[in-house]
């Protein structure tokens, strides 16, 4: 019971944190909005009017994917799996985070494959992809380098994403307790959001046992952390890429 209850405050806490951060991303688009739908009731001719339209358009459609977003983050939903588009949740953890990367400047490098739909519970592992990209930017010290992969694996027919940092590392001592529930290498918080319940990677942890995967860490202290993350597909390829299409 006090474990569930810790799990929903660490991701309402999560949630709270994106909410302040998407909110001025939110009212960005919200601005490019008015000042579009000013120019096209300013200019007449078709060429300005289209051109207002689909901006417009665009912004609006990146509003709708950020409220989605965070939405998705704070229900509760069931865990029953589905095919599900594991590119789709890693861009839209990344839409959530852009800002919060730009804002400490740290350099987001992202290399996102066509990879097969996979038999998941979407929302567990976008939880996943959330929380080690908000540990990734914890980290990195400003200006460092985050580097973001997701790639089908054919000779073992799996599914492998990939998050790089070149930030403060982990001890030692301290790696191998990491996925243990309530244990935290965090001190904190302090003002760049830095601070732990240790529920988070153990969370993940179990969410990738759930499917089947796994989960480990590299780590040097003063160079970095990687985590690597294996999720196994449960039909060929072929057959998820025909669904997919």
């Amino acid at each position: 019971m006090l474990r569930t209850q810790l799990e929903q405050a660490q991701r309402m806490a999560t949630v709270g944190e994106l909410t302040s951060t998407t909110t001025h991303e939110f009212n960005n688009l919200l601005m490019s909005i008015l000042n579009y739908a000013k120019l096209g009731c300013r200019h007449k001719d078709e060429a300005s009017r289209d051109k207002a339209f689909d901006r417009i358009l665009n912004a609006a459609n990146r509003a709708s994917k950020i409220t989605n977003s965070v939405l998705a983050m704070a229900r509760n939903r069931s865990a029953d799996k589905e095919s599900t588009s594991l590119k789709s949740l890693l861009e839209d953890a990344l839409l959530l985070l852009e800002r919060e990367y730009r804002k400490y400047r740290i350099d987001l490098q992202v290399q996102i494959d066509d990879v097969p739909l996979i038999h998941a519970a979407g929302n567990d592992l976008q939880r996943v992809f959330v929380n080690l990209l908000v540990n990734a930017r914890q980290a990195t010290r400003e200006g460092g380098q985050v580097r973001v992969r997701l790639q089908h694996s054919p000779e073992t027919n799996e599914i492998v994403f990939s998050i790089r940092d070149n930030g403060c590392g982990i001890s030692s001592e301290d790696l191998p307790r990491i996925f243990e529930p309530f244990y935290s290498t965090k001190r904190g918080p302090d003002a760049t959001g830095r601070g732990g319940t240790g529920v988070g990677l153990s969370a993940c942890k179990q969410v990738i046992d759930a499917h089947d995967g796994r989960i480990r860490v590299e780590s040097t202290l003063g160079k970095g952390t990687a985590f690597i993350i294996r999720l196994p597909l449960t039909l060929p390829a072929t057959q998820f890429r025909a669904q997919a299409s």
